[in-house]
Formats: structure tokens, C-alpha cells, sequence
């Protein structure tokens, strides 16, 4: 995940990585995953690996601060120590990098729950080696976890005389329909990043843009397993241009002084909240 300030990655973190040359111990990191939701301790602390039957099926996700980290799939959350959450809600209490820990473990658990079978030839899939992937033993069918890019930008344009600049906020026609959000969707296939918020915008609210600018990248679990939301800024080409809502995916679009900006904003932990905050910021500045 990267941060509003753009600062390099820390030494220390969460790391992922799929090494299964050593069994798990007892105090390595347990995030176990039921359907949609991830077990933590009552105060939201990660379990340990000790925390659960001996003969539990691991999967590794990788390090964090050194210490292994390991997801299981559970058909229930019963017996098992603390309470199950949503990566939502898990995001909004603790601190980076956990959130993209428990991110990953959902991606991973899913992930290796809906590719169990060949895709061409029938046969049940195995786990290579070091990899987060896996490979048909009869036809060599090779499967990667797959990642899916999407975009969101924060398009800006001069305000009236004297006044700061406009922020260009919608609201979505599923999800969370409350908030003001920023213009967001997923690369297609052929298309590049840049590309594709020009294409999003040009879709959902009828404005062309300047040239965009990246911001950073978070990984996100809410939308989908192994979702990547790479942030952009950019400058309506028309500062007069008003938007104009496709009705499918927005219902709604609208210009907000960057000092006047509404309270039902994107979370804190969201790259979407950190772009709003990181445009308002620069134009007191």
C-alpha cells in the first residue's frame, strides 16, 4: 500500500510471499477465513497459529515484521478464538500493513477455493512450488493468482474568482450510494492505466481531461479478491464542462469547493480518502 505521502516502502511490513519450506509454529501469524470474513482476537489482535487445531490446513501469505503469516479456510468461525469480521470493517481499526495482510489472505483463500479444477482439461490443479499459483499435473495448464487493475482520479478544475479549486465527487449506484466518491473503474484488457481514466471519466460523467497524473496504488479487498486501485489526478481539459451522469453506474455528480468539500466522504483507509484529502491539502498550499 502506498501512502498519501508517496514515502518509500519501509524495510519492515508485511511482505508476501508463498514459502512452504517450513512447517508453520505455534507463533506465527493465523488469519483464519470464513466465507468473507477473517477471525480476529476479541481486540481485533491477529491470532496465532497455536490458536487452532494441529491439524489444520495452512496456506502461507507471506511476513509481517519478520514473523510468518499463514490463512486457513474454515467452514465455520465456531470454537475458534475472537470474532469474525469483514475486511472493511478490520481495515477501519487497525493499522497498516495489517489491512493488506488480511487483504491477501482473503484474496489467497478464494482464490485457491475457486481454482481447484483445470479449466481445460478436468483435472484436479497443484500448488507450484514458491508460487501464489498452480499447475495442471496432466495437460501443464499453468494458473496464476490473477490481479485486477482499476483506476479512480480526482479531477479538479479552477473555481470562481478568488475562490479555490472544484473537486469533482459522485455518487455510485451500488456500494456504499451514500458517499461522495471519486470516478472509478477497471482496466480493460489491451487498455493502459492512463487510458482507462480517460475512458471511465468520458463514460460515466462526459468530461475530457488534461494529461493524469499518478498518485499511488493500495491493494483492496472489498470489491473483489486481488483488486488493485491505482489513484490519478488530473485537470478537466474544459474548466466550464458540467458532468453529466451515464445513470448506470453513477447517480449522481457534482463540483465542490475544495474548502467546502461534503462530510460523507470515502474512509480514511482508502486510497479514495487519501486523494481527496492529498488534493485539498495542496490547494491550501
Amino acid at each position: 500500500m502506498t501512502d498519501p505521502a508517496g514515502s518509500a516502502p519501509q524495510p519492515d511490513g508485511f511482505r508476501p510471499g508463498a514459502d512452504r519450506s517450513r512447517p508453520p509454529a505455534a507463533g506465527d501469524l493465523a488469519l483464519p477465513v470464513t466465507g468473507a470474513k477473517l477471525t480476529t482476537s476479541a481486540d481485533g489482535r491477529l491470532l496465532r497459529v497455536g490458536d487452532l487445531p494441529a491439524d489444520t490446513d495452512w496456506v502461507p501469505l507471506g511476513t509481517l515484521d519478520g514473523t510468518p503469516a499463514w490463512a486457513t479456510e474454515l467452514t465455520s468461525a465456531e470454537g475458534v478464538p475472537g470474532r469474525p469480521r469483514g475486511w472493511a470493517a478490520l481495515a477501519a481499526e487497525v493499522p497498516e500493513p495489517l489491512a493488506t495482510l488480511a487483504g491477501r489472505a482473503l484474496a489467497v483463500v478464494t482464490w485457491r477455493r475457486t481454482h481447484r479444477w483445470c479449466g481445460a482439461c478436468r483435472a484436479e490443479l497443484a500448488d507450484v512450488p514458491g508460487e501464489s499459483s498452480r499447475r495442471c499435473p496432466d495437460c501443464g495448464l499453468y494458473v496464476p493468482m490473477q490481479l485486477s487493475a482499476a483506476v479512480l482520479v480526482a479531477i479538479t478544475r479552477p473555481g470562481p474568482a478568488g475562490s479555490p479549486d472544484e473537486l469533482l465527487l459522485v455518487r455510485h449506484a451500488t456500494g456504499p450510494t451514500g458517499l461522495w466518491a471519486l470516478v472509478a473503474g477497471f482496466v480493460e484488457t489491451g487498455e493502459t492505466m492512463e487510458a482507462a481514466v480517460h475512458r471511465e471519466v468520458r463514460e460515466e460523467v462526459g468530461l475530457t481531461l488534461d494529461a493524469p497524473t499518478y498518485f499511488g496504488s493500495q491493494p483492496w479487498a472489498i470489491s473483489g479478491p486481488g483488486v488493485l486501485l491505482a489513484g490519478f489526478t488530473a485537470r478537466a481539459a474544459d474548466p466550464h464542462a458540467e458532468p453529466v451522469v451515464d445513470g448506470r453506474e453513477l447517480t449522481e455528480a457534482r463540483w465542490f469547493g475544495l474548502d467546502a468539500l461534503p462530510a460523507e466522504l470515502p474512509p480514511a483507509y482508502s486510497i479514495a480518502r487519501w486523494l481527496i484529502d492529498a488534493t485539498a491539502t495542496a490547494a491550501r498550499h
